[in-house]
């Protein structure tokens, strides 16, 4: 890697830092970078999970202030976070990944529509939920998107913020803390996979590790001031540009 290389890994890991803890889908920054820059998408994807890593515990000691009295919360989903990751890893080492292919841009498009309805569904569920953790199938969606993040993860922001967003009863604030956690379990458990099973770049890593840091605590101090309707456009519009560039 040139230093010339190294510094456009580390600016992109900077802009998917600051971008993974607002929003989500930061990796549609680095993936691409990494790629253009000539890295096979597999070792690409591989080591960009491994080095955003650091960037999510960033983003959520950021956010420790609207993380207070989650901690159950965050075991019982970061559990189904975890297994889905898992699971996910082990299809992007097995499946060719034309089938995802279709699948991911339909899956961003429901969550753009949720987190936009996403108030009004809140509402409705609001006499309905009695888990104050979001019951079983906010559980399920969860593991499902810890399958998409361990597999991919582009977006997976925009999927567990709608999913968050409807089933639990929270200032969207604290919402997006709980989704920058569940995320970080996510990168964290692909990574042990990835780093156990197959090869990583790690002066690739590395790079986005350092800069994704830099973008999680610039990201939170910046998420944080956010009104939740301006945040919520910013989800539908990071949304919407993922959708754009898988298709």
């Amino acid at each position: 890697m040139t230093p010339l290389h190294a510094l456009a890994v580390f600016a992109a890991g900077v802009a998917a830092g600051c971008i993974n803890v607002v929003v989500g889908s930061g990796s549609l920054i680095t993936f691409p970078t990494l790629v253009a820059l000539g890295y096979p998408p597999v070792v690409a994807n591989v080591s960009n999970t491994v080095g955003l890593v650091p960037g999510s515990a960033a983003g959520a000691y950021g956010y420790r202030r609207e993380l207070k009295g989650q901690r159950t919360r965050l075991l019982w989903l970061g559990g189904a976070s975890v297994i889905g990751a898992v699971v996910g890893g082990l299809l992007l080492l097995t499946l060719p990944p034309e089938i995802f292919k279709v699948v991911v841009p339909v899956l961003i498009a429901i969550a753009c529509v949720l987190v936009v309805a996403q108030p009004k569904l809140s509402h409705w569920l609001g006499g309905r939920q009695s888990h104050p953790h979001g019951g079983p199938w906010l559980w399920l969606g969860v593991l499902a998107s810890g399958v998409y993040g361990g597999y991919f993860g582009a977006a997976q922001g925009v999927v567990l913020m709608a999913l968050l967003g409807i089933f639990l009863n929270e200032d969207l604030q604290r919402v997006n803390a709980v989704k920058n956690v569940l995320a970080g379990f996510v990168n964290g458990a692909a990574a042990v996979l990835f780093i156990v099973v197959t090869h990583v770049d790690w002066m690739v890593a590395s790079c986005i590790a350092a800069g994704s840091v830099v973008g999680g605590l610039l990201g939170a101090s910046v998420g944080r001031r956010l009104p939740s309707r301006v945040l919520r456009i910013l989800i539908v519009l990071v949304g919407l540009v993922a959708i754009i560039k898988l298709l």
